[in-house]
């Protein structure tokens, strides 16, 4: 029964909404850009960034997977109003994550994913 209660409380745990901070790099350069995450109980979820006064928006896949609650891979694909794409790997957990995005241009960008504290 024990484990029962353990397994439901980790697959309710995958199921919560989390909102992220992101913070990106560019590999060329010092300057951080920020934009946000939302993870929508493990499903799709929105992601925005501003890089450069170019807000790229769109969607990525869930961290938290039933066969692996520690984390799992996301691909998030975003877009700018004027086309252009920004592409994303990303790993992460309910604690937190990184990866990389590239934009049209070629240019990497390092990221760092950390949750905020619900209100």
């Amino acid at each position: 029964m024990r484990y029962l209660t353990l397994g439901v409380a980790l697959a309710l745990a995958g199921c919560a909404a989390t909102t992220y901070e992101v913070a990106v790099m560019p590999r060329d350069s010092g300057r951080i850009y920020t934009g946000s995450a939302g993870n929508v109980g493990g499903r799709e979820g929105p992601i925005s960034i501003t890089i450069e006064n170019k807000a790229y928006a769109g969607t990525g896949g869930g961290f938290v997977s039933m066969d692996n609650p520690n984390g799992g891979l996301a691909k998030a694909l975003l877009q700018a109003p004027d086309g252009s794409g920004l592409r994303c790997d990303l790993r992460g957990s309910p604690g937190g994550g990184s990866g990389v995005c590239r934009d049209d241009a070629g240019r990497e960008y390092d990221v760092q994913l950390r949750p905020v504290a619900p209100k």
